[in-house]
Formats: structure tokens, sequence, C-alpha cells
């Protein structure tokens, strides 16, 4: 049985440990990294995935501006490698999108495999400019509301309180 939950301070460090076990060594020092430092995250969007217990998957999301709009950063989103391929990541996925938009959160950000995404309605942002040294084939993102991303446009900054 599934357990899908906000995640707490309590599970940062499990957490890390998963995204470390996913993801290649230097990963905190990629440039969406650098706009995440001293940025809380958006708590009511972290989520994890438990099954009896054991951590499965899991995702986060952060404020970033664009053009002086406010912006979901998504990622880093993590599926034990013994779970890949169930669909656990699409599942957090769909359940914290639906959230965001709920929340009110017009437009998601994220750099990642086209591929992948499109199936969620990520499309190629072809204006916003992530830090480099981001590929900017990899820079997507997806309208929560319609017409959201409509002149936003420019370099991703970091979200300051």
């Amino acid at each position: 049985m599934y357990q899908l939950e906000e995640e707490t301070e309590a599970d940062w460090w499990e957490v890390e440990a998963l995204y470390d076990l996913c993801f290649a060594p230097g990963r905190t020092a990629l440039s969406s990294y650098r706009l995440r430092e001293d940025v809380p995250p958006v708590r009511a969007l972290c989520l994890t995935l438990r099954e009896d217990g054991v951590l499965a998957a899991v995702i986060r999301y952060w404020p970033v501006l664009v053009g002086g709009q406010r912006v979901l950063l998504l990622g880093p989103v993590a599926v034990h490698p013994t779970r890949q391929g169930e669909g656990l990541g699409g599942l957090l996925m769909r359940e914290s999108l639906s959230e965001a938009r709920k929340l009110g959160w017009e437009r998601v950000l994220l750099v990642g495999d086209a591929p992948y995404y499109q199936r969620f309605g990520f499309e190629r942002l072809d204006d916003v400019e992530m830090p480099p040294p981001t590929n900017p084939e990899r820079v997507l993102g997806l309208e929560l509301q319609p017409g959201a991303w409509a002149g936003v446009r420019g370099a991703v900054e970091k979200f300051t309180p």
C-alpha cells in the first residue's frame, strides 16, 4: 500500500540519499541547484511516496522568477532504481501538478528530457534562459492556467522572499 505524503524535515536525509543514488555525483553543482540555494522549497508540493514505510520516490518544487513573474521550478524527481518502470514518477508528477494548480500556481519550469515530460504537457521554452551551462533544448514549461507562459520570457532568477 502506497503512502503519498508531504515531505517533512525528518525525511530530509533519506530523500537526499535517494537523490544521491539516482543522480550522478556533483548534482548539486548544476545551475538549477544555484537557484535553490537559501530558498525554501514549496513544501505543499514536495512529496514522498512510500510503500510500507520504504521510500520509493520523491519530488520537490521551488519558487523562481522569470521576467519578474513567479514560476514553479520542478525538480528533482527521483524513483528508486528498483522501482523504476512502475509509474511512480508519473504518479508524483500528476498529483503534485494537480495540487500546484489548486494552490494557484500558474506555470511550471523544469530542465529535463522532453520525450519523458511531454506526456505531462511540458513543451520547450525558447524564450526562457536557465543559468549556464544548461542545454536550452532541455528547458521545458507547462501552463497550469491557459496562457500563463504568454509574454513570460528572460533569465530564470533566484526567488528572494
